[in-house]
C-alpha cells in the first residue's frame, strides 16, 4: 500500500520526448536553412584567386553548424556589414606614404 501512495504522489509534468526532439531539431536546423538559403550569405564558392577553398556561404554554414544559435546570431549581426568599403578608406600609414 505504501508503494502505491508513492506512485500517486509522483507527477509527470515533463515534456514528451518526441516534442523535445522536434523542438531541438527545428531550433538547430532553422538557422542552418536560413543561412543556406539567404542571398546575403554570399556565394557558395570562393572568388577567383582566393586563398581559402571555402566561399563565404559555406563558412557561415560551418559556423552555424558548430555554434548553433550563437553562430546564427553572429550571422544576423554581420549581415549588414560590407567589407568592400574598408579597402577604399585609406589607413594613416598609406596616407603618409603618398
Amino acid at each position: 500500500m505504501a508503494r502505491d501512495k508513492r506512485r500517486a504522489l509522483v507527477q509527470d509534468d515533463g515534456m514528451d520526448p518526441v516534442v523535445a526532439w522536434l523542438l531541438a531539431i527545428l531550433l538547430y536546423l532553422a538557422p542552418l536553412i536560413h543561412v543556406a538559403l539567404s542571398p546575403r550569405a554570399g556565394p557558395l564558392r570562393p572568388s577567383h584567386g582566393a586563398r581559402c577553398p571555402f566561399g563565404p556561404r559555406l563558412g557561415w554554414i560551418v559556423i552555424v553548424l558548430f555554434a548553433g544559435i550563437f553562430g546564427w546570431l553572429m550571422f544576423m549581426s554581420a549581415r549588414g556589414r560590407r567589407r568592400s568599403g574598408a579597402r577604399e578608406s585609406a589607413s594613416p600609414v598609406a596616407e603618409r606614404e603618398r
